[in-house]
């Protein structure tokens, strides 16, 4: 069984937003379209609290409820079965979607009987590296869909060092087109 994660495809994290990944949004076609080539689709949402030790070191984004936290508007989110909401408390940062406090994403996928895990979203060097190096972690074969995926680089090569922290880590980086 195979999945389509799709990671916080938010609208903090594309352009106008409070920590936008530069051309964040040109994702959303990329993974509508991918979207019915799975049976399940599930995607992640930082959904911070208003205080968090998360924005001792990044700008507040993505607080719960609010504008900047929802899906992008074009993202087809009739086609999600499940989101996982990570960064919840206070006192954690939830970079990986397996850090969802709504519910065991792990568990969830395996209960599904997943065994390979497609992820897509924003951004590459940090929530996909982190959601794509603990899901291969947890024993899924584990593919990144580099197409469907922009860094926010706020260091000149982040992106292109995190896929190669992931391909170490044992995920398949793969194109879109050559999916099924």
């Amino acid at each position: 069984m195979e999945a389509l994660l799709i990671v916080d495809v938010q609208n903090d994290f594309c352009p106008g937003g409070a920590l936008a990944a530069p051309n964040g949004d040109e994702v959303v076609p990329v993974i509508n379209k991918l979207m019915d080539k799975f049976k399940l689709v599930v995607a992640s949402k930082d959904w911070h609290p208003e205080e968090s030790v998360h924005f001792e070191k990044w700008p507040k984004h993505c607080i719960k409820n609010t504008h900047g936290a929802e899906f992008h508007p074009d993202l087809n989110t009739d086609k999600i079965d499940n989101i996982f909401l990570k960064g919840t408390e206070g006192e954690d940062d939830g970079y990986s979607a397996l850090e969802a406090t709504n519910v065991d994403a792990e568990e969830f996928l395996k209960d599904k009987k997943v065994n390979r895990v497609y992820i897509s979203g924003l951004t590459t060097d940090y929530c996909v590296k982190d959601t794509a190096i603990s899901v291969v972690n947890a024993g899924f074969d584990t593919y990144v869909i580099e197409d469907a995926i922009r860094a926010v680089n706020v260091n000149p090569g982040d992106g292109e060092q995190a896929i190669r922290q992931m391909k170490d880590a044992g995920c398949h980086i793969v194109k879109s087109d050559n999916l099924n």
